[in-house]
């Protein structure tokens, strides 16, 4: 039995976790749970599958949860960086799923690996902002990192058995999320609201803005470089409607792999829980009700965000991290009505252009990088908002 600690239990990846995990008691049991500021779910999550241990993100938020927990429980509460931390290594585990939203989601995956834990691993902000920090520890370790996001989950089980110089271009698709069809004049008056309308998906309201500025696919493409050791310029991005086909894998023979699926997290979530072995899990796909399968070319003139992530992951070094931060300081903006959809990639560009990468970078300078990115978006957004209320 799998003993499993997930970092990030309220969001989209965890309560799909959980309910794989629900489904599969004789397999997996949940050691520690940790959540962010929704201990109203959270407490439901205790409730049910009785964890050892638990973490929010401050003490206010501890007392809340403790606050609305019926006595008797033994669930230990904890908070904060430290309370991530002790979850990330907890002896009774052997699985961690990474699955906390943003940058967040680095220091304890790290550690986790430190530890010796296997990683089923949806946060993608650690392999973009440190890939071969966490490349070289989890080989240090021994330790296995399963990709939860259903691309790489495909691209996965596309080169399994497969010799890697046997591999031509990986080719990752996206749906186009709900802008798809607007010409750019429509992208400078979209809302919040209408970014948050995913056409095939039901994810959480960072990675679904991501998915409609093509950001989400360009960390991917960086992601996918250090979890399949691919070059960048041998990863493709294709655009696909109906998210049936996940992704792809060209070969030097001319052969195309592909995995497919409906769209649904628990296949790819099950998979790296179970992997080698596949479990009951999702509906099956009817190829004869869906009959088309479309296949265009992504757009960088309408979503700069693409070709901006495949710069900065040719640039290497802090730039993916600076990338990333600028990223997750404009999305909250754009969430708030601060800035307007297509300011996003603008300020994300004038920000890499004025940051000087550092090669090779060490954890602390990646940290580093990470914090002046934010305050360098913040600040922009700042004069922008003071020049509009002149």
């Amino acid at each position: 039995m799998k003993k499993i600690a997930i970092l990030g239990s309220t969001g989209s990846i965890g309560v799909n976790a959980l309910d794989v995990i629900r489904r599969n008691p004789k397999r997996y049991k949940v050691i520690a749970l940790s959540a962010g500021r929704n201990v109203r779910l959270l407490k439901k999550q205790i409730d049910q599958y009785q964890p050892k241990i638990v973490s929010v993100i401050d003490g206010a938020h501890a007392e809340r949860l403790k606050s609305i927990l019926k006595p008797p429980h033994k669930t230990k509460i904890v908070f904060g960086s430290d309370g991530y931390r002790e979850l990330a290594t907890l002896k009774e585990t052997n699985t961690v799923i990474s699955a906390i939203v943003g940058s967040g989601g680095l220091i304890p995956t790290i550690e986790a690996i430190s530890a010796g834990k296997d990683i089923a691993l949806a946060n993608k902000e650690t392999m973009v902002m440190a890939g071969n920090i966490v490349v070289e520890k989890a080989k240090e370790k021994g330790v296995r990192i399963m990709p939860i996001d259903s691309e790489h989950s495909a691209i996965f089980q596309c080169l399994a058995g497969q010799k890697r110089e046997s591999v031509k271009r990986i080719i990752l698709t996206a749906s186009g999320g709900p802008f798809l069809n607007f010409k750019r004049k429509d992208l400078e008056r979209v809302k919040p609201s209408d970014a948050l309308e995913h056409p095939n998906w039901k994810m959480g309201k960072k990675v679904t803005i991501d998915s409609a500025s093509l950001m989400n696919k360009g960390l991917e493409i960086i992601e996918a470089k250090w979890l399949f050791g691919i070059d960048m310029e041998n990863i493709d991005v294709h655009i696909h409607p109906q998210s049936i086909v996940h992704s792809m894998v060209e070969f030097i023979d001319g052969s195309v792999m592909a995995q497919l699926s409906i769209p649904d997290m628990r296949i790819p979530i099950a998979y790296a829980l179970s992997y080698p072995y596949r479990i009951s899990e999702g509906r099956p796909l009817n190829l004869f009700k869906i009959r088309n399968l479309e296949f265009l070319k992504p757009d960088v003139d309408r979503f700069p965000n693409l070709r901006l992530a495949y710069e900065a992951g040719k640039a290497g070094g802090t730039s993916p991290a600076v990338l990333n931060a600028a990223n997750e300081v404009v999305v909250e903006a754009f969430l708030h009505e601060r800035v307007k959809f297509m300011d996003m990639p603008i300020i994300i560009e004038s920000i890499l252009s004025s940051h000087q990468s550092k090669p090779s970078p060490s954890l602390k300078e990646i940290l580093n990088a990470d914090l002046w990115a934010k305050n360098q978006a913040k600040q922009q957004i700042e004069r922008m908002n003071n020049k509009c209320s002149v």
